[in-house]
């Protein structure tokens, strides 16, 4: 594939600008919370150039969000249109603090829905697909957009909501699906199931499941570990939060990058504890603006999403894929307020993830912290798979590797097979006692 099949990297920079002026031209004096903010640090709001835009214009936290929203409940004042223009609600998961509330316009849901579907056309799903979503609907915008998308590309749209795994599993199978829908969490958990409940996942059509909502989609050993339970199917990486929407896509010609939707967001990523661009290749804090969703955007919003941008200087060829998006190497690696330091270790669940999926004798794990003490100590108990001939040796080689890959000694406690919770969303691994 030839870049010519995609924008160059001087047409995508062309038109993040011309997205960012945009944006900027509606928000004032329209958007209130934009309007008080950059007024009060003194922004204009004409933009040379993305440096410039990144020079000036100060960032956006969630606290501050949380914030106005305490302050002018229920939804705050970042709204370029009167209340009566939105007919959209979500709210995040509040998994790492205040859940926000999130409206959106036709046209902005819209855009989302644009986005959603790059991800389809990467992912290679087209309108002979049949997509199944195994999970329930609720407030969070990534199930509601997926299923908007493959309903307007075309696809058979199967909801799975209010079934358990088993009948999930039957009516993938029953019904045809080819694509599937879910966390990687899940998508391993499902595998269990079939296992248990003697479903031949062979005699699925699926052939790709679209994962997202956990940094495992590009894990390595979470994937090989999938791939064994899930025959003849691939595994598909993608990301997004609901206060912007869809952001990433896996690339098609290497698994484990994402790349950014760039037609939709442009992309910093900076030193999170400086606050400034982070060195060429180094781990860095993904920076967001959200300039294809006016009515409700964000500029330069601090993610919390670790990410290593993959450097493409000017000239540079694309990617394999024939794109010149931005890649972030090894997806989403972690988040900021998930990094714990064990005996002054530094420590991302992601890393943790990939020492213990390497095995591909565990069924489940649980991370607990215990801070009593004056250094903060790390245990994990493991759940073996029903087919472990040996679970005292896998437990020992998990050990060993933890020894290995992080100078720690880490006491491994087996549990018997069903102990440990299952998740259909985001999986809660880790519990910190104080």
């Amino acid at each position: 594939m030839t870049g010519a099949s995609h924008p160059s990297r001087a047409e995508i920079v062309s038109g993040q600008l011309e997205g960012i002026r945009s944006l900027l031209a509606e928000l004032f004096p329209a958007n209130r919370f934009y309007t008080d903010k950059l007024a009060a640090v003194g922004v204009t709001f004409d933009v040379a150039s993305l440096a410039d835009y990144s020079r000036r214009f100060p960032f956006t936290t969630k606290a501050e969000l949380v914030a106005d929203q305490l302050a002018h409940p229920p939804f705050g004042t970042n709204l370029t249109q009167p209340l009566s223009r939105y007919h959209r609600f979500h709210q995040t998961s509040g998994t790492s603090g205040t859940p926000l509330r999130w409206l959106d316009t036709p046209e902005s849901w819209q855009g989302l829905v644009e986005s959603w579907t790059e991800i389809y056309r990467a992912a290679g799903v087209t309108a002979s697909d049949r997509v199944y979503f195994a999970f329930s609907f609720g407030p969070f915008i990534g199930f509601w957009l997926a299923f908007e998308a493959a309903s307007q590309l075309g696809a058979l749209c199967l909801p799975g909501g209010g079934l358990g795994s088993a009948a999930r599993l039957r009516a993938i199978i029953d019904n045809g699906a080819t694509v599937l829908c879910c966390t990687p969490t899940y998508a391993l958990r499902l595998a269990e199931v079939a296992a248990a409940e003697n479903i031949n996942l062979q005699a699925s059509r699926v052939h790709t499941v679209i994962v997202a909502g956990e940094p495992g989609g590009s894990v390595p050993a979470t994937r090989a570990r999938w791939a064994e339970l899930w025959p003849g199917a691939r595994m598909f990486d993608h990301h997004g939060m609901t206060e912007v929407g869809p952001v990433t896509y896996e690339c098609p010609a290497r698994p484990g990058v994402l790349h950014v939707i760039e037609s939709a967001y442009f992309a910093e990523v900076v030193d999170p504890a400086q606050g400034r661009p982070g060195a060429p290749c180094a781990i860095g804090e993904l920076v967001l603006t959200s300039f294809g969703r006016v009515a409700s955007p964000l500029l330069r919003y601090r993610t919390g999403d670790l990410v290593q941008a993959e450097p493409h200087p000017p000239g540079a060829p694309p990617c394999a894929c024939g794109r010149h998006e931005l890649a972030l190497l090894g997806g989403i690696q972690g988040r900021t307020d998930d990094m714990v330091v064990v005996r002054g270790v530094n420590i991302y669940p992601g890393a943790v993830e990939e020492t213990i999926r390497a095995h591909s004798g565990v069924a489940e794990y649980r991370v607990t912290l215990d801070r009593a003490h004056a250094l903060t100590e790390m245990s994990v108990e493991l759940e073996p798979a029903p087919d472990c001939a040996d679970p005292t040796s896998l437990a020992e080689h998990v050990r060993h590797d933890f020894q290995a890959n992080f100078a720690l000694r880490v006491p491994i406690t087996l549990v018997p097979p069903g102990t440990l919770p299952r998740f259909e969303m985001k999986a809660r691994r880790w519990i910190r006692r104080q």
